[in-house]
């Protein structure tokens, strides 16, 4: 497949290691004191190398190369782990299921401060790291969401979070079709409503496109509603 996947110019590469200590995913190495790309697919295509790298030897380009393997990678780092006689039951830290009970303090609230409470209940929130059959998606009202929305419309975690069980994602930038992880979290679980939350630029319609699909293929009658924010952050339906 064709996909955004990091490059290392030698020629530039000082052999610091700075790259291979900040990839989370283990994909680069040092070899004859150069930095190098070990496998493709460990390499999520975030680059998180990128601003570590001192001599700007790192850029990114669009080649044919493996997809993102998150099952290998997680299995790699627990082999590591065990070699050092650590052990991570869970995986990656970001990908422990946990609900989110908010309490008020006793000065009074968030509110008190100026401040306005977060309304999230849940965490992971991203697509690609929620756990299928979390406890929390039982009775579920289930907001599925872009990422640019919670920045474009002031009041997100008030009109759309609360209440709600929220799931992030970018189709664009992840490069995946979230249609089958989606489908698998509304047939697998009590899910009472969907509402997907959108931006008006044209790349959301993945997101969307992949919500219905989701819909269709669970062979569940669900309500839902799509809404679509505009970029200088209005509701536009």
């Amino acid at each position: 497949m064709i996909r955004k996947i990091i490059h290392i110019d030698e020629e530039k590469c000082n052999g610091c290691g700075a790259c291979a200590k900040a990839c989370h995913e283990g994909a680069i190495g040092m070899v004859n004191g150069k930095a190098k790309l070990m496998r493709d697919d460990y390499c999520d295509g975030l680059g998180d190398c990128l601003p570590a790298c001192p001599a700007d030897a790192i850029s990114f380009v669009e080649r044919e190369a493996a997809a993102y393997d998150e099952a290998a990678v997680q299995k790699s780092k627990q082999a590591k782990m065990n070699q050092q006689g650590e052990t991570l039951p869970c995986g990656c830290p970001g990908t422990q299921s946990k609900s989110i009970a908010h309490q008020d303090c006793d000065c009074g609230g968030h509110e008190a401060h100026g401040e306005m409470p977060s309304r999230l209940s849940q965490w992971p929130v991203q697509i690609k790291l929620v756990p299928v059959n979390a406890p929390y998606f039982n009775g579920a009202k289930l907001l599925i969401a872009a990422d640019c929305t919670a920045y474009a419309y002031a009041a997100f975690h008030e009109r759309f979070i609360k209440g709600h069980i929220t799931l992030v994602g970018c189709p664009k930038l992840d490069g995946v079709d979230y249609a089958e992880k989606l489908t698998a979290i509304i047939k697998g679980n009590d899910i009472k409503s969907v509402t997907v939350v959108r931006m008006e630029v044209p790349c959301c319609g993945g997101l969307e496109n992949a919500a219905k699909t989701a819909l269709q293929s669970s062979g569940k009658f669900i309500p839902w509603q799509v809404v679509t924010i505009s970029t200088d952050g209005n509701i536009l339906d």
